[in-house]
């Protein structure tokens, strides 16, 4: 299984959710939430029938969360896992022919893809109340990504972060000095596992700081001619170290397949990965010193959906404190519902600390805007890293 195989500043855009270090480490403590208080909201009218089929990510264990929905609600949750934001985009699109999606979980940076390709209905604020949301999430930036044209088509769920993975004995990593470019150092060959599209931004923001780019990175996301400048430089020096990969992951199972048993000690993961990995052996979490690339994911309303008051029941759920809790806690992430930070488990909280020591939460890289002729190109550059 040593094999490579293909298993696939905008900092600002949540400046306001990052009032305080010390306020970040307590929403992201409320991974660890203990379980589901009463719920702080009504019942629908509704609430005794009915279902909602729910488009998510696969590698996470949400039956207690939806079971509490259903509690609660009285709603069935008819669940279709996908391993990543690119499957989900195309099965989003089968749906506008089977109807099979009510609701599905992509994150903010792609929501001007799915308004392109006329995909989803936008959000009745007057149904779902955006205050229920820490502000930063869906205000300033935030809240302009989550928009078109006026009309609010993205609510949030939770946020986190993609950085590095390491193993504590075999690649140990330090705040300050842990890097993008240690992804690349010779003496990982074999041992590295990263996300594609994610290892070519690491390398190009690498690049960029170094200025070994014809252009700055992120004029990439501007232009597609600027982006064919700026990545064939970046694949061709991300072949040179092809060697470094041993795997290649799309979803959180097969992220941590690669430390499990296909000998990695070092990736470019996903928080959750990190916080599962340490459960098991001597893996730990840190961000680089460039900065962690952070996501924010939520709810988009398909234009087809058949069970519009039942996705709304559901989104209000998780915007509730006990909702977010619970459903930060599923994914190892870090919760959008006000109120959710009360909810708290010191071992998350400890784990948080130590992943975004000193000044880490102000240097955090939000995934731009991404539109559908960059997301295909960012998709061709990643299928040929793969296949070289």
């Amino acid at each position: 299984m040593k094999k490579v195989t293909q298993l696939t500043s905008a900092q600002e855009t949540m400046r306001a959710a990052l009032v305080s270090r010390r306020n970040l480490l307590k929403t992201a403590a409320v991974l660890g939430a203990a379980g589901l208080a009463a719920p702080l909201y009504s019942k629908s009218a509704f609430s005794s029938s009915g279902e909602v089929n729910f488009m998510g990510w696969a590698g996470y264990d949400f039956k207690e969360l939806f079971a509490a929905f259903t509690a609660k609600t009285g709603i069935k949750m008819n669940f279709i896992e996908q391993p990543d934001n690119d499957t989900i985009f195309a099965q989003a699109k089968l749906s506008l022919q089977t109807g099979a999606v009510d609701i599905f979980e992509p994150t903010v940076d792609r929501v001007q893809s799915y308004a392109e390709n006329d995909l989803v209905q936008p959000w009745d604020t007057t149904k779902i109340s955006l205050d229920s949301y820490e502000p930063g999430l869906v205000t300033g930036q935030a809240g302009d990504m989550a928009q078109v044209n006026g009309k609010r088509l993205f609510v949030p769920s939770v946020w986190g972060t993609e950085a590095l993975v390491f193993n504590t004995k075999e690649a140990p990593e330090t705040y300050g000095t842990a890097s993008l470019a240690d992804l690349w150092d010779p003496k990982f060959e074999g041992k590295v596992v990263v996300r594609a599209h994610s290892a070519l931004a690491a390398l190009g923001r690498v690049m960029d700081a170094q200025g070994k780019l014809p252009r700055p990175f992120m004029d990439g996301y501007k232009d597609d001619a600027a982006m064919k400048q700026i990545w064939d430089v970046v694949l061709a020096e991300a072949i040179k170290h092809k060697a470094n990969i041993a795997q290649f992951w799309k979803g959180e199972n097969e992220a941590q397949a690669a430390f499990r048993t296909n000998g990695c000690v070092l990736g470019l993961c996903w928080d959750s990965t990190g916080f599962n990995m340490q459960k098991e052996g001597p893996y730990s979490y840190i961000a680089p010193k460039e900065g962690a690339f952070a996501w924010n994911q939520g709810y988009m309303l398909m234009k087809n959906a058949k069970n519009v008051d039942q996705a709304y029941e559901w989104a209000k759920f998780i915007a509730s404190p006990e909702g977010s809790a619970a459903n930060a806690k599923a994914f190892s992430a870090n919760p959008s519902g006000k109120g959710a930070i009360e909810l708290a488990d010191p071992k998350v909280a400890a784990f948080y600390k130590a992943a975004y020591p000193a000044d880490a939460l102000s240097k955090l890289w939000w995934w731009p805007v991404q539109s559908s002729s960059f997301l295909k190109l960012r998709a061709e550059y990643a299928d040929k890293f793969i296949a070289a």
